[in-house]
């Protein structure tokens, strides 16, 4: 593991395992409220060995308990308007330094977020949907109440995978569903499925997505 700091977020790295070419397909995670850039990292060593895995943290100081967060929520649904819009600046500049700083296939970038990680896992993925292959969408929704422009119309070369726990009691299955709406209104390449299970990952849903993702990469890689 290497730590760089070289960018408009803190983050950590795993390269591949088992690199195949001298450019690696890549795989962002992004973490939710109150975590930091470890939090998701330990799912690595369960996912595909040809990832290139980079874990960035949030960049603000979470208030209530420690860690960080994208930004502070109004109610479910409707993030505060400056930090998310600071955030989500922040995180496309980071998007650009990684491509540039990494031997990233550009051809081959997936997200994977938890919880507020999948809301701004949505926010990139639906504003420049060319540049991203797949988002892996964990317990989140896709935050409709902001200034952001979806092209929801442009999503034919981005898959998603949408996982939810049915007894989640902070981000209720309902805005899950929500999410599959919209996908399929926008004929979009969209696996959704739901999971006897709170506001987590269980092994069940990382085994399925890393059954997607392995999948994915062998078809972007063909």
């Amino acid at each position: 593991m290497n730590k760089k700091n070289q960018s408009t977020l803190v983050h950590i790295i795993q390269e591949p395992r088992k690199p195949v070419g001298e450019k690696y397909p890549t795989l962002i995670l992004l973490h939710g409220r109150g975590a930091d850039e470890h939090d998701l990292f330990g799912l690595a060593e369960y996912l595909d060995e040809r990832l290139l895995v980079i874990s960035a943290r949030a960049p603000f100081q979470f208030s209530y308990g420690g860690g960080f967060t994208w930004y502070d929520i109004l109610e479910v649904g409707r993030p505060e308007p400056k930090m998310f819009a600071e955030s989500y600046r922040l995180l496309n500049h980071f998007f650009d330094d990684v491509k540039k700083q990494y031997p990233v296939d550009e051809s081959n970038i997936f997200l994977l977020g938890f919880s507020m990680g999948t809301m701004m896992s949505y926010s990139l993925s639906l504003t420049r949907p060319n540049e991203i292959a797949g988002v892996i969408a964990n317990s989140g929704y896709v935050p409709e109440e902001t200034d952001l422009n979806f092209q929801w119309d442009k999503l034919h070369g981005t898959s998603f995978f949408v996982a939810h726990g049915t007894h989640d009691p902070i981000i209720p299955v309902s805005m899950g569903r929500r999410a599959r709406l919209l996908f399929e209104q926008a004929n979009a390449d969209l696996t959704y499925k739901e999971y006897p299970m709170a506001h987590q990952i269980s092994d069940e849903s990382l085994s399925d997505m890393n059954l997607w993702l392995s999948e994915k990469l062998k078809v972007k890689s063909s």
